[in-house]
């Protein structure tokens, strides 16, 4: 993450050259995926404790756009 913060920070600034943007650009995507592919992980995982009948708790996965 933080190497792709730089890499946008670059651009943004206009220092390198049209073929170094054009290099940190790829670059700048592969690392975006990455972390796309991190977040997807992470975000499967997340787990909510969901109380029930008896005060017993009982994890749930979290399905996205559920407010709970």
């Amino acid at each position: 993450m933080g190497r792709l913060e730089t890499i946008v920070h670059q651009l943004e600034n206009g220092e390198p050259t049209l073929e170094e943007s054009l290099a940190l650009f790829e670059e700048g995507t592969k690392l975006a995926e990455e972390c796309r592919k991190h977040l997807d992980d992470a975000e499967g995982k997340i787990e909510v404790l969901m109380k029930q009948k008896g005060g017993k708790l009982k994890a749930e996965p979290l399905e996205l756009g559920q407010s709970k």
